[in-house]
């Protein structure tokens, strides 16, 4: 590695903040690119692709609330991320198991 001198640090920071300006620019790019991507609205046909499903299991799935999903209408949207958010949590609380949490949550705050 080359030895700089106390008259080559102006220099050096100079090129140090151009370099690092260059780098938060990709980063920035790549997280709006990341957020876009993930932030991208599927229909049932594109949820079952990403999912490696059929269309009528993601049906199945969307009337047991087994599944994320968002209705307008009689239309079934998915984000992609909540479908991946959900992948990777692996287990999905039941509505029993969910109830049950909510009774819990409701007599531990009733008594205080």
């Amino acid at each position: 590695m080359k030895q700089f001198t106390f008259d080559d640090l102006p220099n050096i920071i100079g090129k140090l903040f151009v370099k690092l300006d260059k780098i938060e620019k990709l980063l920035k790019a790549r997280k709006i690119i990341d957020a876009d991507k993930n932030e991208e609205l599927l229909t049932i046909e594109g949820a079952a692709e990403l999912l490696k499903l059929s269309v009528a299991t993601i049906y199945t799935k969307v009337c047991k609330n087994e599944i994320p999903v968002n209705k307008q209408g009689k239309r079934l949207y998915f984000y992609r991320a909540e479908l991946l958010d959900w992948i990777k949590s692996g287990r999905i609380k039941t509505n029993a198991e969910i109830q049950h949490e909510v009774e819990l949550k409701f007599n531990s705050t009733k008594y205080k």
